[in-house]
Order: C-alpha cells, then sequence, then structure tokens
C-alpha cells in the first residue's frame, strides 16, 4: 500500500475505479500505470456501461507528482518516461469508448486537474479546490495542459499555468467549466454521483460511445502531443533551476 493501489469495483454495469496513496493520492508511476490499465479493461468489459474515476480519502482528490519522485529522476529518459505516464492516463481516458464520472471530493493539483480534466463529467464538493503548481517548480503543466485547455479554455488554463501559487475555488472551477456541479459535502457528492452514473447505466452503450467520440473529436494527435510534451518535461526536471525550487518546496 506504500506504493499506492489502483482496483475496480463492478456493480450494476457501474465500474468504480478507486485510486490512492499515502502521500496525498500522489502519482508515482507504478499508480500510473496500473490506472492507465485499469481504465482501458474497463473500456472493454461487456460488465459496465459507465466508469466512475475517485480516489480514497476525504481530504485531497489528487496531489500529482511527489516531489521526492520528481527530485530523484537523473536522466532524460527516466523522466521522460515518468511522464509519459500521465499523457498515457490522460489518453486512455481520451480513447475509453465508455463515459467517465470524474468524484472530486478534495484538493487537485497538477496531474489531479489533469485528471480532472480527462473524464467526461466532472462532479466536486466545495473543498476541491484546484492549482496547476509546476511553473512554480520550474517545470510547466505541458503534459496536462492540453486537457485542462480543452475543459476550461486558454485564458483560464493561463489564469491556472501563470499563477502557479495560488489555488482556485471549486466554485471557479464550475464556472469554468472543469465541473458540472459542486456539493456541500462527500453525502452530497456520491449521491450525486451515484445518480447519474445509474441514469447512465440504463442508458444506450451504443448511443453514449458515439456521443464521446464526438465530444473527443479533435484530439486524434494526443498521442504524439502528449509524448512530446513528456519530453519537455523530462528535460526541464533535471534543471538546476528545477531541483532547486523542488528542494525549497520540501524545505517549507
Amino acid at each position: 500500500m506504500q506504493e499506492g493501489s489502483v482496483t475496480l469495483d463492478i456493480k450494476d454495469s457501474i465500474g468504480t475505479i478507486t485510486f490512492f496513496h499515502p502521500q496525498s493520492n500522489s502519482l508515482p508511476e507504478a499508480v500510473l500505470s496500473k490506472l492507465a490499465q485499469t481504465i482501458t479493461d474497463a473500456g472493454t468489459s461487456d460488465n459496465i456501461k459507465v466508469i466512475v474515476l475517485k480516489s480514497e480519502g476525504e481530504r485531497a482528490f489528487c496531489a500529482g507528482a511527489s516531489f521526492d519522485r520528481l527530485i530523484s529522476i537523473d536522466n532524460m529518459e527516466e523522466g521522460e518516461a515518468f511522464f509519459m505516464g500521465f499523457a498515457n492516463v490522460i489518453n486512455a481516458a481520451r480513447k475509453c469508448p465508455k463515459l467517465i464520472i470524474g468524484r472530486v471530493q478534495g484538493k487537485a493539483v497538477g496531474g489531479g486537474v489533469g485528471l480532472a480534466s480527462a473524464v467526461d463529467y466532472c462532479l466536486a464538493t466545495k473543498h476541491a479546490s484546484v492549482k496547476l503548481s509546476e511553473l512554480a517548480v520550474g517545470i510547466g503543466p505541458f503534459v496536462v495542459g492540453p486537457a485542462v485547455e480543452r475543459k476550461i479554455g486558454t485564458p483560464a488554463m493561463s489564469e491556472l499555468a501563470i499563477n502557479a501559487t495560488e489555488w482556485r475555488t471549486a466554485e471557479w472551477a464550475k464556472q469554468k467549466g472543469l465541473y458540472a456541479d459542486v456539493f456541500d459535502d462527500v453525502m452530497a457528492l456520491d449521491q450525486g454521483v451515484n445518480t447519474l452514473a445509474t441514469k447512465l447505466s440504463n442508458s444506450n452503450p451504443e448511443a453514449m460511445a458515439l456521443l464521446k467520440k464526438i465530444f473527443w473529436e479533435g484530439t486524434e494527435h494526443w498521442d504524439e502531443l502528449l509524448a512530446e510534451r513528456a519530453g519537455m518535461s523530462g528535460r526541464l526536471v533535471l534543471s538546476d533551476f528545477t531541483r532547486n525550487a523542488i528542494a525549497k518546496f520540501k524545505s517549507k
């Protein structure tokens, strides 16, 4: 469990994917790899009509990449491979023929915002603030950027990416289109998620698959685009600037 986990639970045609890591649900390579594969597997399962993506706990939805992992990367190939983990999860969600509902119960940072952007319909609590902190540590939200920009537009994406140390509230995220609705607490959030998932589980699978395909038109080049972006991040994470910035953040 110290390395994190990803599980898939199937009930009443609803496939619930849950990820966990003890460091605020951050995403090391093992969790990223399992998450991408689990999304792909759920998308091909005849027993699943709709997918719910969630994390464990109540305080943090996803902290993105952990500083400990970033500072341990010591060559370009390792750096690119690490960031490709995020690319693979986003592309798995994009290509999945099933609609994916995101359940965001708490704060989302960096790659966590990318996950929230890669689902098809995202619900959250009022505690689910968002931040793209990458520039503050010398990198940039290059891999998750296309997913975030697609969801909330270039102006809002620029606001998050440039003002990288400031949180934006869940209500802000709703206004920009990241969240479809915001609830007061986790209990109300789960009721909202379950109500929507149940409705979709009784809908026409073929119609939902076609609808999703239409929603994601124009992203067919993302396999190449996100790989290119992973290379950018993999190079920058090796710089002295980034290593020093991460060390300062860790010492706070």
